[in-house]
C-alpha cells in the first residue's frame, strides 16, 4: 500500500514547509486541502512536484491543460514556465521539492552526459512505486535525521528518477532569431529586476515595436514581460525574506507600491502570503 503524508485537518487548507541551512540547495513544501491557485510562472529551481490527494490542472503544455491525479508526479525543470491548481471548486494535498539547479547539475554529472540536460521536458510520471518512494524521501527531509543521511537518500532518488518514462512536454518551439533578438531586453531586466522598465525602453532594446516585443516575450518566456519581471521579483523575494529581511524592506527594495501590493503579488505566484513562507 503506497505512504501518503498525513494531512492534521482535511476541512482547511494546511501547509508547512521544510528547510535546513545545511542543505542549502534543496527545499520543501507539503500542502493538505488546498484551494489556492497560482498564476503562471517559474522556479530557478528544478521542482518534483507529488498530487497526494484530489484532482490537479497542469497548464504550461503546448497541447492545453493536463489533467494530475492522485499518485502523479511531475518533474519540472528550472524556468520552465506552468502552473498547478485545483480543479475547478476543488481542493487538492500536494507535496513540492525544490532542487537548487546548480547543485543538480553537479550530481547528475557523475552519471549523465551534459547535453541530456538541456532543454529538457517537463515529465508526467504515474508510477506507484516512484511516488511512494518520493512521499519517503519528502518524509525523510522533514524529521529529524541526519542531514548526511538526507543528502544521500535525495541523490539516490534523483539518480533514480532521471529516466524518459512519462508523459513528456517540450518547450514549445521558438525562433531562434526571435530568442537573440529579444535577448537584449532579458538581459537589461535580468540586471535590474527591481526597476520598473517601459514598454518603449524594452522595445528599443530589442530593436522591435511594442506590441512585437509582447509577443515576442511571450513567445520565448511564456509571459508578457511584465509577469515576467513580476515572477523575477518574487523569486529574489523568497530569497530576502529567508535571509530575515523585514517584508517591509523587500516590498520596498523591490519596487511594490506598498507591502499591501507585494503580499498580494507574493501569494499569487507562491499560494501563500510572505509572512506564512517565512514562518
Amino acid at each position: 500500500m503506497t505512504s501518503r503524508p498525513n494531512c492534521p485537518d482535511q476541512r482547511s487548507d494546511t501547509q508547512s514547509f521544510w528547510r535546513d541551512q545545511t542543505l542549502p540547495f534543496v527545499e520543501s513544501r507539503r500542502a493538505c486541502q488546498s484551494g489556492a491557485c497560482y498564476r503562471p510562472h517559474h522556479h530557478p529551481t528544478f521542482s518534483i512536484g507529488a498530487v497526494d490527494g484530489g484532482t490537479s490542472v497542469f497548464t504550461g503544455a503546448a497541447g492545453g491543460p493536463v489533467l494530475l491525479s492522485s499518485g502523479t508526479l511531475v518533474f519540472i525543470p528550472a524556468s520552465r514556465v506552468h502552473a498547478c491548481n485545483p480543479a475547478p471548486d476543488t481542493a487538492w494535498s500536494y507535496q513540492m521539492l525544490h532542487l537548487d539547479a546548480a547543485w543538480l547539475q553537479t550530481v547528475r554529472r557523475d552519471y549523465a552526459r551534459a547535453e541530456l540536460m538541456e532543454d529538457e521536458p517537463v515529465r508526467i510520471v504515474t508510477n506507484p512505486g516512484i511516488y511512494a518512494r518520493f512521499c519517503r524521501l519528502n518524509t525523510l527531509l522533514f524529521e529529524e535525521a541526519d542531514p548526511i543521511e538526507k543528502e544521500a537518500a535525495l541523490i539516490e532518488c534523483v539518480q533514480d528518477y532521471d529516466s524518459k518514462q512519462g508523459l513528456l512536454i517540450e518547450r514549445p518551439l521558438v525562433p531562434p532569431n526571435m530568442a537573440e533578438q529579444i535577448q537584449p531586453a532579458l538581459d537589461y531586466l535580468c540586471a535590474r529586476p527591481t526597476v520598473s522598465t517601459t514598454l518603449d525602453k524594452l522595445a528599443a532594446l530589442a530593436g522591435m515595436s511594442r506590441y512585437q516585443v509582447i509577443r515576442a516575450f511571450r513567445t520565448v518566456t511564456g509571459m508578457t514581460p511584465h509577469a515576467w519581471q513580476l515572477n523575477q521579483r518574487v523569486n529574489l523575494a523568497k530569497e530576502w525574506i529567508q535571509n530575515e529581511n523585514s517584508l517591509a524592506d523587500v516590498a520596498q527594495h523591490l519596487g511594490f507600491a506598498d507591502q499591501a501590493h507585494f503580499q498580494r503579488v507574493f501569494k499569487a505566484h507562491t499560494g501563500v502570503t510572505p509572512g506564512r513562507f517565512r514562518a
